[in-house]
């Protein structure tokens, strides 16, 4: 059975002008009747009682009142008890110590702020509504409430953005002395308020100068880049999100959520009105051991372990270096392997790299 879980609350205050997730804005009771929904579709899952993660993401966690939150992570308690890191995300401006105080009691340790920039200009053009002052705050009442394990996220190649804005985002974080710094690539999506008005990214040239250079910087810094869009000091990956780099199972909850459990990956319905008539998934995908294998391919040399040779040979019973011997013998010096492990020398290459294990 799974040991980590994943559940998407599909709200939020306000709609960023970026997003393309599943997300709707927050009223009272129609969150009241998502909650109810997702008691039954708990009750539906054989999920099991001793995780080692949970994640709760979205939407905006915190944009539910004190008593939906409390709700919610009840929902959740009895899978609780052999937890090892239990996440939720928050936004800064709806963050406070009440609600600190009731993800205290339980049992989360981790939360995952979205600042996505420093200057007000940025933040107003994606019509986030905190300011940087707000993310301060947060974090001091996070440490102050015991909560120390706290992750920041920053997107680049922001329309109208510069190396300088970007550069001055990365120092205002790093200041704050936080564990997890996570960044991300801004990709406008069509059905985003971005994508409607027509936006564009950011020339491709300086977007990858963004990149190296926060890249050395936050390794100056002293942060570990153990995976392509994150960073962490030493003790603070993400355990979660390395269940998924490592291709483990895990389970989908609500709205928008997507789930892997053995050969099977699903993903779950965003309309708001089929959920409630308990139409949980939209695709049931039966995986190929091809296609697993390509997948963990694909996820684990993300990472600076790369792929583990002993794990993927227990898995599919297939020898890691023969099932791939083309690309491998095609780019002989595009990898690092010994034993134990085969990761990829420069991962900016990767998807280069990807499509000959693909073909």
């Amino acid at each position: 059975m799974a040991k980590h879980l994943y559940l998407h609350v599909p709200f939020c205050q306000s709609i960023c002008y970026y997003c393309d997730f599943c997300h709707r804005l927050y009223d009272a009771a129609t969150s009241d009747k998502w909650l109810g929904e997702l008691a039954e579709e708990i009750k539906s899952q054989n999920i099991d009682k001793e995780l080692s993660t949970i994640y709760i993401g979205g939407g905006t966690p915190t944009s539910l009142s004190y008593e939906q939150i409390i709700r919610l992570l009840s929902l959740l308690k009895e899978y609780t008890s052999k937890l090892e890191e239990y996440t939720i995300e928050a936004n800064p401006e709806n963050i406070d110590e009440k609600k600190i105080d009731i993800f205290k009691h339980f049992g989360i340790n981790r939360v995952s702020l979205g600042v996505e920039a420093y200057q007000d200009r940025l933040l107003a053009m994606m019509n986030r509504h905190h300011n940087f002052e707000d993310v301060q705050k947060a974090v001091s009442i996070l440490r102050l409430k015991g909560i120390h394990n706290i992750s920041l996220d920053l997107l680049y190649s922001l329309p109208s953005q510069s190396l300088d804005d970007f550069k001055e985002s990365l120092e205002a974080v790093v200041a704050l002395d936080v564990p997890h710094i996570s960044l991300y690539s801004l990709t406008i999506e069509e059905h985003s308020v971005f994508g409607q008005r027509g936006y564009k990214p950011l020339d491709e040239d300086l977007e990858a100068d963004m990149y190296e250079m926060a890249v050395a910087y936050l390794e100056n810094e002293g942060y570990i880049q153990y995976e392509i869009a994150n960073f962490a000091k030493p003790g603070y990956y993400s355990k979660h999100n390395l269940a998924y780099w490592h291709y483990n199972d895990f389970y989908g909850l609500s709205l928008g959520a997507s789930g892997k459990i053995n050969n099977i990956r699903y993903d779950n319905t965003r309309n708001m009105q089929k959920y409630l008539r308990h139409e949980y998934r939209e695709n049931i995908i039966e995986l190929s051991k091809k296609d697993m294998m390509f997948e963990e391919t694909m996820m684990s040399l993300r990472t600076i372990w790369g792929i583990d040779l002993k794990r993927f040979k227990l898995r599919y019973g297939e020898d890691f270096k023969e099932v791939y011997k083309k690309p491998l013998d095609r780019y002989p010096d595009a990898f690092i392997s010994d034993d134990k492990y085969l990761r990829v020398k420069n991962r900016e290459l990767l998807n280069t790299l990807l499509l000959a294990f693909l073909d």
